[in-house]
Formats: C-alpha cells, structure tokens, sequence
C-alpha cells in the first residue's frame, strides 16, 4: 500500500478544519474599536500607500450614512457594523480644529439611535435597525455625536451601546435579541457639570459577557452581562469622574482581566467577577485613551490638566502601583514618562516601537519596552488629530480631523509615505480587513479603499 494517498486522504480534512479555524480567529477580524484587544494592528495583509477619495483613485467604495456618528467600523467576515444617530428635519455638525470651547451643542430634537450593517465587499446596506428613538437624554460636545462607542461582534451577535438610551444586542442578520436600560448616563466635563459632551466608551465582547465601563459625574461602575441573554452578571462601582476611555480584556480563564483607564482610577479587574486587581493614580482628568498591551506591559496615557504621563505597567502588577512622587519606575512600573501623553488617541505599539500623536499632529516614536524615544516630529498640514492610528503591511496610519491621511513607515526613523485626502471631515478610528482593505468613517460615509500599493 502506497503511504502516501492514504496519509493525503486522511490529513486532508482535519488541513482544511485547520484553515477554516484559523480563518475564523478573532485576530483575523475586527471585532470592536481598533480591533482584537484595541491594538490597531492587522497582521500578514497588503494595504495601500496612496489614494484620492475625491478622484475616485484607489477607492473600492464609498457608502452614504445618514445622520451622525463617531463610531468605527466592526468587522466580521463580510459584514461592517456601525452606528448612527439620525436627527429629524435637520443636519447635525462637527466643529473641528484644536480649540477650547466646552459649551455642548442643544440637539432638541428627537433622534433614531441606529445600527447600520454593510457588505464588506461592496458597501452595499444589508440592514438598518433602530434601536432607540428619542429625544437624547444627554447634550453632546461639538467634536462629539450621539452614536461615538464602536459595535463590538463575535460573528453570531451584535452589541451596540449608545449610552442613557441603552445597550442593545442584535443577531448579524439585525433581529433584536435583547436590551438593557442603563439609566442615565451623563458624561461631562466634572468641573463643569452643565458641559455634557456625550457618551463615548465602546462595549467590549469577552467570550460568553459583554464589558461596559460607565465613568459618569454619579456612580461611574464597570459591569459584565451575559452575551446571550443580558442578563447583568456583576457590577463594580468605580470611584472616578467622568471618562471616555473603552476597557481592554487581556488574559484567559481565571486569569483573564478587565483593563480600564482613569483619572483618579486607572486599574485592572478580573474577568469574572469584577474584582480590583491592582489600581494606579496620577492620569490627566480627562482620560480618553484606551489601555493596550504588548510585550507584557499595559500602556496607558492622558493628556489634560496638570498630568500628561504615559505609563508602562507589568501585567502581572498587583495592589496599588502608584508612582511615588518623583519616581519614574518600581517594581511595576519599569518605565513611565510625566509629560507627552496622549489626550484623545489610543497609542499604538506596532513591534518594538510605541507611538503617540497628540492632537496638534506632534508624533513621537519610543522603544515600548525601555520608553527611549526615537524621533518626535509634527505632522503637518491638519487642523487636528483626534483619530487614533492603526497599522499594517510596516505602515502606520494616522487621520486628521479635516480628512488627511498620513501614511509613516514603521521604525525608529521618521518617514512619511503620503498623504491621502478623503474629502471629508473625519474623527472616526479606522479600521482594516483581513483582505487589507482600510475603512474609513467620516462625516457622511463609510469609504473602502483597496489593498493595493
């Protein structure tokens, strides 16, 4: 008998189970903001250098979205979910550029609370559902709308937060499956109560619960519910202020944990019950960045008021890991810097090196193991910054408020690529398929542009 048919015939299936598992992997998709863990990163994929938008050079497709809304793109195989608030009889607004108004925008009508999903390939809307309808209960900022926290998926389900008008979880065809009012959710300005500016932290899908961290001027909590049903499995109250930050699941089984930014509470919780496992202090007051991870370390930054820091936390920290004053680094903690943090924008660790661009365009590129610094160099020509960049193919992608996309190559020396206008207002993270196609939100579509040099 000749071995070798009969070994094909035998490990042919159990090759192609393999592939189809690996094809299915959460890390080939893009299951919530900036992907698997937050991280930004797709992996092992050809994505573009140069496109036009208004040209129609490089572009797949472009997909009109009515109403407004700041959320990313999930994706899962060939279906694009998002969010959209819909304002009846008139046209919501961005007010873009570094400036210092906190007055929120008086949006008095009543709003269709939408989630949108479309065609990965084509763009095409496979359906819209409404899931709440109504006045908002809470003002938004003028850099704000109405739909800002990303779906979050696991490829059966859909799970879309829009606040104080609640959580909801449809299935991937759009039929409702459950929700859950959360009360009132008033995120603002803690120094000023009466500056509203919108409900901002994205759901996060962790296995069989879903993960929402409410920091709110009254009784801010992190809570899990259960995927399936919504039921709610554990609350735990957060002694902080208002934040805009999504939480970050790292880990597995027992180990697993809840990461979460903060002002006066920046911390860790387990996965499965909501306990503290360690707790730092020392942010900036208004924390926005979401905590990544790599090379062991939990990465976290903010940028306003007297702190700016970027810390660099093991994940194995427990208890208090609080720096000391004057103190740069402990046990913990083995590096940290008090000034260059990020104010909006979630970092980026894209191999050795961590990036953060602030929202003036200033980038500065440090080794995310030692915080050495490499470079610190502007990107010109924006009127600010407040996407969060994401990567691949050894390219960083950075978007400007007004619709430019700055194209870095990966590495300690700085080296722009191109910049790439999209013809529109832009504020909403990108994301990246498994086929390398860059989707982009601006201010009244979605665009695809190819994976091609």
């Amino acid at each position: 008998m000749n071995p070798r048919p009969f070994a094909i015939a035998v490990l042919a299936p159990l090759l192609l189970l393999c592939t189809v598992v690996a094809d299915d992997a959460p890390q080939r998709h893009w299951p919530g903001f900036r992907g698997p863990q937050a991280s930004g990163v797709m992996e092992n994929v050809t994505t573009a250098t140069t496109w036009d938008v208004p040209s129609g050079k490089g572009v797949k497709w472009k997909t009109p979205v009515a109403g407004l809304g700041l959320s990313s793109p999930a994706v899962w195989g060939d279906r694009i979910f998002i969010t959209t608030a819909v304002k009846e009889g008139e046209e919501q607004k961005l007010k873009v550029g570094l400036y210092g108004d906190i007055a929120p925008v008086e949006d008095g009508a009543a709003m269709a609370f939408n989630v949108v999903c479309l065609d990965a390939g084509s763009g095409k809307v496979l359906w819209e559902r409404t899931a709440h309808k109504g006045v908002p209960k809470v003002k938004r900022h003028p850099k704000s709308s109405h739909a800002n926290p990303s779906c979050a998926t696991d490829g059966k389900r859909v799970v879309a937060f829009f606040g104080s008008e609640g959580l909801h979880c449809f299935d991937v065809d759009g039929k409702p499956l459950w929700k859950k009012d959360l009360g009132l959710l008033d995120s603002g300005f803690f120094m000023v109560p009466g500056a509203q500016w919108g409900f901002a932290s994205s759901p996060v899908i962790a296995g069989n619960k879903v993960i929402v961290q409410c920091d709110v001027q009254k009784g801010s909590f992190l809570a899990a519910f259960d995927l399936e049903s919504g039921k709610e499995l554990w609350r735990t109250p957060r002694g902080d202020v208002p934040t805009w930050s999504t939480p970050t699941v790292i880990g597995s089984g027992d180990g697993a944990q809840v990461l979460c930014n903060g002002y006066k509470e920046i911390a860790a919780y387990t996965l499965n019950d909501g306990k503290k496992v360690w707790t730092m202090g020392g942010g900036g007051d208004i924390p926005t960045p979401t905590p990544i991870v790599a090379h062991d370390l939990v990465f976290i930054t903010s940028a306003h008021g007297p702190q700016e820091p970027i810390f660099a936390i093991r994940t194995n920290a427990r208890g208090d890991v609080s720096l000391p004053k004057g103190k740069e680094s402990s046990e913990f903690v083995p590096w940290s810097r008090q000034r260059g943090g990020n104010y909006m924008q979630t970092p980026l660790v894209y191999g050795e090196e961590l990036y953060c661009c602030r929202d003036n365009g200033l980038l500065t590129c440090s080794n995310a193991r030692t915080g050495k610094a490499h470079y610190s160099r502007r990107l010109e020509g924006g009127v600010g910054f407040t996407a969060s960049p994401v990567a691949a193919d050894n390219k960083v992608y950075f978007t400007s408020e007004d619709g430019q996309v700055h194209v870095v190559q990966a590495g300690t020396t700085f080296k722009e690529l191109a910049v790439n206008p999209l013809g529109e207002i832009s504020m909403a993270t990108p994301a990246i398929t498994s086929d390398g196609t860059l989707l982009f939100r601006t201010q009244s579509r979605v665009v695809a542009i190819g994976g091609a040099k």
